[in-house]
């Protein structure tokens, strides 16, 4: 593939962590290379919401008018049992410019980065397998599946929740697995579905989530016990006959596409060691119930880059990219909390238990501090200092 032998800042992984590091290096004249080891991108949405603090973050790079002219602005929330509406969650009063949700598949997100990548001189190498990782005082020497080397002065994984330099760095990865795996489908449906709105139905069997995207597709997301490997038409119909609307039930007409994974919350013990760092799912994994996994970790990407380049361009002393792991960490472990909670409160089997968190919740939507709280938490505006966390 020929190679470069040298680069200021090698970045395993081109999701959109991987690229929204990458393009914003680039844009600030930092040299660095983007690797995956996938032939191409996905071509599948996964990921589904934006929350307005990426969406702020995200200005750097001058994408996010982008994103929100090819998404859906979706203004409130709400968690449901069925019919009945337990508690309601309105972004329309947060302190943003971006008061809402934006629902986008995943690869138009990926597509909007990688072409700010490219604009900025940037690509993606690929496929391009990284086997081995080591470091000494003056930087980390990557070596492919090729067997060509890489030398770079600092190293990133965002490569996932397997993440191999997270392994070759020998960063412990702690936490733990939730009993139930998790169905993601794209489908067209009719019936009770909404067009401006994101649904959590809590039920004994698990959360399901109901969200519309742009097309007039909606995504489902949902835990069972067991998911099929690629989950069908009865078995989505079955999810929402048994969790969602009642009155007029939702019918799904035809699956785009389906996954299944298992649903774990874990928080790498470290965000650096030496020169190699971690990002996005290679440093967090928790719950999607939230939406807030790709958030996370386009903001920790951005987070990152700002202080690389302060210290490769700037010359700034190294002690600048301690801050990265002090400034992102205790955020991962707030979001992991909290969409840990959220799922077991969703998830009660208890018939009284069940009740009890019901009459609560409609007693707490009574309450105009819980909505705040609620839509702050959940676009992690919280999270941010100027915000006031």
């Amino acid at each position: 593939m020929n190679l470069p032998t040298h680069t200021d800042v090698l970045v395993v992984g081109a999701g959109p962590v991987g690229l929204a590091l990458t393009a914003s290096l680039a844009a600030k004249g930092v040299s660095t290379m983007l690797i995956d080891r996938q032939a191409e991108g996905a071509n599948t949405s996964r990921a589904a919401v934006v929350h307005a603090r990426t969406l702020e973050v995200l200005t750097e790079l001058d994408v996010t008018e982008k994103l929100v002219a090819r998404g859906i602005v979706v203004p409130h929330a709400t968690i449901r049992e069925r019919d009945r509406v337990l508690l309601h969650v309105d972004f329309g009063d947060l302190p943003t410019e971006y008061p809402f949700a934006l629902l986008i598949p995943q690869d138009v997100t990926e597509r909007v980065l990688l072409e700010r990548l490219v604009g900025a001189g940037g690509r993606v190498t690929r496929p391009c397998e990284l086997t081995a990782l080591s470091q000494d005082a003056d930087g980390v020497t990557a070596t492919m599946a090729t067997g060509e080397r890489i030398r770079a002065r600092y190293a990133v994984g965002a490569d996932g929740m397997h993440s191999l330099v997270r392994d070759q760095a020998g960063i412990a990865f702690r936490g733990d697995t939730y009993p139930q795996s998790f169905v993601l489908a794209d489908a067209y449906l009719s019936g009770d579905v909404p067009d401006a709105e994101i649904r959590l139905y809590f039920s004994p069997e698990g959360v399901t989530v109901l969200a519309p995207l742009p097309g007039g597709r909606h995504r489902i997301v949902a835990t069972v016990d067991e998911a099929p490997p690629a989950p069908g038409h009865s078995h989505v119909q079955g999810l929402l006959d048994t969790r969602g609307p009642q009155a007029r039930p939702a019918a799904v007409e035809e699956i785009v596409w389906s996954s299944r994974f298992r649903v774990h919350h874990r928080v790498a013990e470290r965000y650096r060691a030496g020169r190699m760092f971690l990002a996005g799912d290679a440093a967090h994994v928790h719950s999607p119930a939230g939406g807030q996994g790709m958030n996370t970790g386009v903001q920790d990407a951005l987070n990152l880059a700002s202080k690389l380049a302060a210290v490769i361009r700037d010359g700034a002393d190294e002690i600048v990219l301690d801050a990265y792991e002090t400034e992102r960490l205790p955020v991962a472990e707030e979001v992991v909390s909290f969409t840990d909670k959220m799922t077991r409160v969703a998830t009660v089997d208890n018939a009284v238990l069940r009740a009890g968190r019901n009459t609560a919740l409609r007693a707490l939507d009574w309450i105009p501090a819980v909505h705040r709280k609620l839509a702050m938490n959940l676009s992690e505006l919280a999270l941010d200092p100027q915000h006031g966390r």
